[in-house]
């Protein structure tokens, strides 16, 4: 099973995005962490693989962040000579120092975030910036972020940016000036559905971030990964589906999936 022939549009982006994203939080990163068990850091060599095994199965949009540990600064080099096959997304907004978080959404911080990760990253534009909010979305939304990440995208640095939140006014606030939001959406967590209604009706992007609740979904409930992703598909709005995982078996599992539901769902569109 592959994802290559079911890429979709994320929004009026223009940026076309498979149907699952790889998260990379779990190679940069194991302190302060919300999943279920502990795990240790993959080697290059695993993190390669990953990369390797993700493309195989059609994946191409990557997603990361400078709170993500080294994530970016691991992703870099792991990813040169790739850079056409792949749509990065990362964020702006918080820091992981010390094992604690901290924000900064002014607009100074924006653009030296922005520019430091160019250069973790190894490429001289971004494909997506998310901001990582705090939690009070709509104070972020009312601070230097926003305005910053639309200098940058038409300096050509950035091509689309957005919003990570956690409130529904903060989505749609955000979907109104921005380009995507990521927002919680799952079989436990639902609440966010207004901005994803929002952005069907006015042609903005939406990523899924917790599809499976953290891993925590697989532990209830019979084939809770059909359910899942079933119920992450079933709103147009959707473009893709963030997967932060390091397994590879889990990985195949995940794509061979959704490319079933998004499959079975194309054909009977057909009929």
């Amino acid at each position: 099973m592959t994802l290559a022939h079911l890429h979709r549009p994320l929004g009026n982006t223009g940026l076309q995005v498979s149907p699952l994203g790889l998260g990379t939080v779990k190679i940069g990163r194991n302190q302060g962490v919300k999943y279920p068990s502990g795990f240790e850091l993959p080697d290059d060599r695993q993190v390669r693989d990953l990369l390797a095994l993700a493309r195989e199965l059609g994946i191409n949009l990557l997603d990361t962040a400078p709170a993500y540990g080294t994530s970016e600064e691991r992703l870099g080099p792991l990813l040169q000579g790739q850079r056409q096959d792949w749509v990065l997304c990362t964020k702006v907004g918080e820091e992981f120092v010390d094992g604690q978080s901290r924000f900064d959404f002014s607009a100074a911080h924006t653009r030296f975030s922005v520019q430091r990760s160019l250069q973790r990253l190894h490429t001289d534009y971004l494909d997506l910036v998310l901001v990582h909010s705090s939690g009070d979305d709509l104070t972020v939304l009312e601070d230097e972020v926003y305005p910053a990440l639309q200098q940058l995208k038409q300096e050509g640095l950035i091509r689309a940016f957005g919003f990570s939140g956690k409130t529904v006014a903060g989505g749609v606030q955000a979907l109104r000036d921005g380009d995507c939001a990521m927002v919680t959406w799952n079989l436990r967590e639902q609440a966010e559905r207004p901005v994803l209604d929002y952005a069907a009706d006015h042609g903005k992007g939406i990523l899924v971030k917790k599809a499976l609740a953290s891993g925590h979904i697989c532990l209830e409930g019979e084939d809770p990964l059909t359910a899942g992703f079933e119920l992450v598909f079933s709103h147009p709005a959707v473009s893709s589906a963030i997967i932060g995982t390091i397994n590879p078996l889990h990985l195949r599992q995940n794509v061979t999936t959704v490319a079933g539901i998004l499959e079975r769902r194309t054909a009977g569109t057909a009929d």
